[in-house]
């Protein structure tokens, strides 16, 4: 089984061109994201990653619109996070966890924020990620997007999500096995 992963886990030839083009040029546009790095670097690290290249494409194709949004200088890491205005739509109308997911009788979403994000190989943003990224910008002005969170909060059923309104970064909560049309996750992979 875990053959049938690694192999499903892989671009073609084609794909992986057609992908590096789009970062590429989404790098480009946004240089004040990743100030002081070379495109050519992060090139040469994803290249040298397949798995994390799939990954890449799971954030494009989901509507993440994947972006560096920094560099962590002791591990070597690129790291990418969704930089799409608005939470993914391709990952929206999900409730927060497995868990959540089973407790619901009826009028279940398809899928959780966290099986999702397991599946594509990312992790959702931490509270403190999603300040980090709304420092590059202005994210979630009309939707709102789970982040990680903390196990005490977790163990009484709730979860956390975020957005931005009013000009500030807001942090709520909600039981976890809610799931609304306006809200997704983001997430975050390191290269």
């Amino acid at each position: 089984m875990s053959n049938t992963k690694s192999i499903k886990k892989k671009l073609s030839p084609e794909q992986r061109s057609a992908l590096l083009i789009i970062l590429k040029s989404r790098f480009e546009k946004n240089i004040k994201r990743h100030k002081g790095l070379e495109w050519t670097k992060v090139q040469a690290k994803l290249e040298a990653s397949p798995e994390k290249l799939w990954s890449l494409s799971e954030m494009e194709a989901t509507g993440g619109e994947p972006d560096v949004a920094g560099y962590d200088k002791k591990t070597g890491e690129y790291i990418f996070y969704d930089c799409v205005a608005e939470s993914p739509a391709g990952r929206r109308s999900v409730c927060y966890d497995g868990e959540a997911l089973a407790s619901r009788k009826e009028h279940k979403p398809k899928n959780s924020a966290m099986d999702m994000a397991i599946a594509m190989g990312i992790a959702i943003l931490t509270e403190e990620q999603y300040r980090q990224l709304q420092e590059l910008g202005e994210f979630d002005t009309k939707t709102s997007s789970w982040v990680k969170t903390p196990e005490a909060i977790r163990e009484h059923g709730g979860a956390i999500f975020c957005d931005r309104r009013y000009g500030h970064v807001f942090v709520y909560h909600n039981g976890a096995e809610s799931y609304y049309a306006a809200r997704g996750f983001r997430g975050c992979l390191r290269v």
